[in-house]
């Protein structure tokens, strides 16, 4: 889906547009929609859809009607409808495809307070006013956190947009406890002379707006592809048998991984066919405890009340016959009848990997020892006759 200045070059070297999320075709953005309808014609006597999807910064999206009947394409810079005034934005998607993601997040064409109008296509004087106001944003977000430093408020400011015509700031921060920002809003009004909108958003919520690289060595999901944040619980990582350490299982959020919900039911489902970890295996040599589970290879390990170096592989239906006969209240002789026929012995061979004869030099041969012994008799030999005292009882 990449557009033709992202695409490989000679000997599959990228090219990149280098355009920094504004590529002129929206197919490299995040959180990109692919348009499969857009090859596809229209039925007879069927309008086009009057929706039309616009982007801002960071990926914010909205949906606007286009009563104008504009001819609109992907990479279009439109002046949109606002509560006062008027953006600048990117369109990303037009045509059917727009009634499809506008029904599946339950947003309706009638209603006038999330889907306003687009009111034209941008003039050079639109985006003039809205790039020399893009480019106030990073210096306002030094001195912004300043101040909210000087007035002691517990909060982190993460971001700001400019409006498209430059009339009004908002300010994106995180915070752990409500903050009183009145004073803080007054300083912003004074400061920088515009009109000010302060906007609490999470931290999943920041994390996506900032973007970054996870610990797996790719971009984080929710810059690039993820817009809906579950709730992401300790138990996930129980179920996958991961250790609990906050270091490795929290993200750049500080919240946990939303990672760990992708492989959570496949590990639910796998769960349902073995015994509960705390049901004890009655047999005549004593009571045997779940000492460890492999959910890949459905392979359980107990040992013995008192022998707790001793594990005992078993399989899942193994241990579930167990617990039947248990309940039945009979006991099998031992975990060793069951866990034998998984006992492998394992040869280690060695191979020569690295291309040398089968001497290698760190091998010595049987002869080696005795050139060493007359080595080492030549040269005491040499040191006696080298000594003076030795010369002259020679003498």
């Amino acid at each position: 889906m990449a557009c033709n200045s992202c695409a490989t070059g000679k000997d599959g070297q990228p090219k990149g547009c280098k355009n920094n999320g504004t590529c002129g075709t929206d197919s490299c953005n995040k959180l990109t929609v692919f348009d499969w309808l857009a090859n596809m014609s229209l039925p007879n006597g069927q309008d086009p859809f009057i929706g039309v999807e616009v982007r801002f910064k960071n990926g914010r999206k909205q949906y606007y009607k286009n009563t104008e009947n504009l001819t609109l394409s992907i990479g279009d810079i439109v002046a949109t409808q606002a509560k006062s005034g008027h953006d600048v934005g990117m369109v990303t998607l037009t045509g059917e495809l727009v009634r499809v993601q506008m029904k599946r997040k339950k947003i309706k064409l009638d209603d006038e307070e999330n889907v306003l109008k687009i009111y034209r296509k941008a003039s050079q004087k639109d985006i003039d006013i809205w790039s020399k106001s893009r480019d106030k944003e990073e210096p306002m977000k030094v001195k912004a956190r300043q101040y909210a430093i000087d007035l002691n408020l517990k909060m982190k400011i993460s971001d700001i947009e400019f409006q498209g015509d430059g009339s009004k700031a908002t300010f994106y921060y995180t915070a752990e406890e409500r903050v009183d920002f009145r004073e803080l809003i007054k300083v912003f009004a004074r400061e920088f002379r515009t009109r000010i909108e302060m906007r609490q958003v999470g931290f999943r919520q920041e994390a996506a707006r900032l973007g970054g690289i996870g610990s797996c060595g790719r971009e984080l999901c929710c810059s690039t592809w993820l817009t809906d944040f579950r709730s992401v619980s300790t138990s996930a990582a129980r179920y996958q048998q991961l250790s609990l350490n906050p270091l490795k299982l929290a993200g750049q959020c500080g919240k946990l991984k939303c990672c760990l919900n992708y492989e959570l039911d496949s590990y639910l489902d796998a769960l349902k066919a073995f015994p509960k970890t705390d049901t004890r295996l009655y047999t005549e040599k004593g009571k045997a405890v779940c000492q460890k589970t492999d959910i890949f290879k459905g392979l359980m390990w107990y040992a013995y009340e008192g022998e707790w170096m001793n594990w005992h592989v078993l399989t899942t239906d193994q241990a579930n016959e167990i617990i039947t006969k248990n309940k039945k209240k009979e006991k099998v002789a031992s975990l060793e009848e069951y866990a034998a026929e998984h006992i492998v012995e394992t040869k280690t061979e060695f191979e020569n990997v690295v291309g040398q004869d089968s001497l290698t030099r760190f091998d010595s041969p049987k002869g080696n020892k005795k050139r060493r012994n007359k080595r080492r008799n030549s040269n005491n030999n040499r040191n006696r006759n080298r000594n003076p005292k030795n010369n002259a009882k020679k003498n």
